[in-house]
């Protein structure tokens, strides 16, 4: 079953775009442990906050890209950025009206 990931990331003032810049860099290690899909937006009427959307294979999946190298060093630099306020919400997904399942 999909499972999503959906969240917003509050940032530092003025540093939305270098954070932005950090998540939206290729990664090819992502899809190999089953990402479907990750999305990074911004709304300028929240200046200081990015949004991520994630599809993944399976939670697991999701749990299991937290353990690769190259996301724990991507975390590591995003740190800084970030001021700790953290929102969003989890789910399995159980159908779409664009693909079957």
């Amino acid at each position: 079953m999909v499972f999503a990931n959906v969240g917003t990331l509050g940032t530092v003032a003025g540093k939305r775009d270098e954070l932005v810049a950090l998540l939206i860099r290729r990664s090819d290690a992502l899809s190999h442990v089953g990402c479907l899909l990750y999305e990074v937006g911004i709304n300028d009427h929240e200046p200081d906050t990015v949004y991520v959307v994630e599809l993944w294979t399976s939670a697991d999946a999701h749990r299991a890209s937290l353990a690769l190298p190259e996301v724990q060093a991507s975390i590591a630099r995003a740190r800084p950025l970030l001021t700790g306020d953290f929102g969003g919400f989890e789910f399995d997904v159980v159908g779409s009206p664009l693909r079957d399942l």
